[in-house]
């Protein structure tokens, strides 16, 4: 270890320097193991480089499932908030940032509001939905701006064999850098060559640039006795159900190691959270528990007793009681507000309930009765679903418009929202140009 620490660390900054007109650097950060060691070695380099030869911008990018285990979300929360003041500090040109799936992607949504069963090894509709789009869509964003990007990931040839086969297939030869499947996306793993014992070595060694220790991150890997969750960017990633940094709802896998053994160590407030999980991992093999049709975009198909369609309205309706129980237990006992479903997500859920012809129970009733309120959310609903009407109502001859008119008005607020409409021009000048590449291909005869 002592001898490859120097030599990557040497490694990162030639790649630095190594462009003319730099492309930028968007680092995956989970917060486990790998992602942290490939951001201080490359932090590391980037501190002795002179300041006025730092002219390649670093975006660490976090992914965040809104399904994330609640104890690394508040871990990951503190390092975040930690990494932005110390690059500020230290005059670094990094920033962070976090991606979210869109509200119409999110697990709730889909799983709750639409029915769709849990996933499974076969049908992980989770994957592309709650990880691949929202990282790809923030790639292309800085591809957009710069014509090309480079993404460093903390993968390494020691997690697996089918991995680092992975790794050599897509090498450029004579390169550090692979190709990614997005154009104009290469992808460099600085710490590709580091075993599992010598990392752990490293990071009980040497402390992170941006402050505070590892000793958190060592103790939760302890008690949970797991890996990490790299940084999803296609869909030959395994799952992370067997990790300790992945989501607490995947049923991807039988058992939840990870959180179990964050429960046996002490953390017993999650028990609603598995007793949830489980749930809805034995009710995706129930048959009295799911539909006899399958739904399709407007509609459901005509019923067929050999079908396994999308949850009943029962069985969503309990899914939702038990995960506002959860959230109320936990917010009462660990004593802040602690989020498991936003207010966003319940008014979409009940919005595709009405589509789906289910008026009762309301999302609003059972809320109010677990939380003892009086929320009217039917407002709400009615505006979103006016507005959905009108413009599905507008497109009937195009009905492929509908996505992209939506994705074209989520970035538009999304950059709003950051008071920073730069790059917004170039940003919907890309999403339609990768619409129209996609209308061609399925235009072509197969």
């Amino acid at each position: 270890m002592s001898l490859k620490l120097p030599f990557i660390e040497a490694e990162i900054t030639d790649q630095y320097l190594y462009d003319e007109n730099p492309r930028p650097w968007i680092i995956g950060f989970s917060g486990g193991k790998d992602s942290t060691m490939l951001l201080q070695v490359v932090w590391r380099a980037l501190m002795k480089i002179p300041a006025e030869l730092r002219n390649r911008r670093i975006y660490v990018v976090c992914n965040d499932t809104l399904v994330e285990n609640p104890k690394i979300v508040s871990f990951i929360n503190r390092t975040l908030t930690l990494l932005r003041k110390s690059a500020t500090q230290q005059g670094l040109p990094i920033s962070v940032h976090r991606t979210t799936p869109r509200l119409e992607d999110t697990f709730w949504v889909n799983l709750i509001g639409k029915g769709y069963p849990a996933p499974t090894n076969s049908f992980r509709w989770c994957t592309e939905r709650l990880k691949i789009n929202p990282t790809t869509r923030f790639i292309q964003e800085k591809i957009s701006e710069s014509g090309e990007a480079i993404i460093l990931l903390g993968t390494r040839s020691d997690e697996s064999q089918s991995r680092a086969r992975s790794m050599k297939r897509h090498e450029l030869k004579g390169q550090r850098l692979r190709k990614h499947i997005l154009p104009n996306a290469f992808v460099y793993a600085p710490i590709r060559d580091i075993e599992t014992g010598e990392l752990w070595q490293y990071m009980m060694q040497v402390s992170p640039p941006w402050g505070g220790t590892h000793k958190e991150l060592v103790t939760l890997y302890r008690n949970a006795n797991s890996g990490d969750c790299p940084l999803v960017i296609d869909d030959t990633t395994p799952s992370c159900g067997n990790s300790r940094f992945g989501c607490w709802v995947c049923t991807v896998v039988s058992r939840d190691k990870s959180m179990e053994g964050l429960i046996s160590n002490g953390d017993d407030w999650m028990e609603p959270l598995m007793e949830l999980r489980n749930k809805i991992l034995v009710e995706r093999s129930n048959r009295e528990s799911r539909e006899k049709r399958r739904r399709t975009e407007s509609a459901y198909k005509e019923e067929d007793e050999n079908t396994w369609g999308p949850y009943t309205p029962k069985i969503r309706a309990e899914f939702l009681t038990m995960l506002l129980e959860a959230q109320k237990e936990i917010q009462d006992s660990q004593g802040d507000m602690m989020e498991l479903i936003t207010h966003q997500e319940l008014v979409a859920i009940q919005l595709t309930w009405f589509r789906d012809g289910v008026f009762s129970p309301k999302v609003a009733d059972i809320y109010n009765r677990i939380y003892e309120t009086e929320i009217d959310m039917s407002k709400h609903v009615e505006k979103l679903r006016r507005e959905e009407d009108l413009l599905r109502q507008t497109c009937t001859n195009e009905p492929e418009h509908v996505e992209l008119i939506q994705g074209l008005l989520d970035l538009q607020k999304k950059k709003a929202l950051k008071l920073n409409k730069r790059g917004l021009q170039q940003d919907i000048e890309k999403q339609l140009e990768n619409f129209l590449a996609e209308k061609g291909r399925k235009a072509e005869p197969q």
